[in-house]
């Protein structure tokens, strides 16, 4: 089994000293969904819904939190970040939001594109419950990383 980065030998919980590390580009993509009414997503495609232009919203919402990622996860190191992009494609029943982080750094950046995904979503969800309470936020996940020394993964295929 993998040794867990963020507990020390005594099992105590710290920030992981990366200053041996190399710099190296790193990038993650993440992605989740958010499921709606036909009605809430008709408002969000037309532009029409009453708080305004949901997506855009979402959009700086997102770029905003991957930023924002080590106030909000403990123990995630603060980063500068070289590029954050955040898309959204239509779906028959609903908004998938896609995030894109990338530095050139000592750690990665796959806290950052879930959170940015993770704050899309939700930001979506506000400015459009009131045209549907029940949206259902699901399928945050990682889809790729590269760099560091552990190399490229991606997502094995359901």
């Amino acid at each position: 089994m993998t040794k867990l980065t963020h507990i020390d030998e005594s099992g105590a919980a710290h920030m992981v000293d990366v200053s041996a590390k190399a710099d190296t580009i790193r990038e993650a993509v993440a992605e989740g969904r958010i499921q709606m009414s036909a009605e809430a997503l008709q408002a969000i495609v037309e532009g029409s819904a009453k708080k305004g232009d949901v997506l855009a919203t979402a959009r700086i919402a997102g770029i905003m939190a991957a930023k924002k990622t080590s106030e909000l996860i403990p123990l995630c190191h603060p980063l500068l970040l070289s590029k954050i992009a955040v898309d959204f494609n239509f779906e028959s029943d609903g908004i998938r939001a896609t995030s894109r982080v990338r530095l050139t750094g000592q750690t990665g950046v796959e806290m950052e594109a879930m959170t940015a995904v993770s704050v899309a979503l939700l930001t979506i969800y506000d400015m459009a419950k009131a045209l549907d309470k029940a949206m259902t936020i699901t399928e945050i996940r990682l889809l790729t990383k590269s760099g560091g020394k552990s190399g490229d993964w991606v997502r094995p295929a359901c």
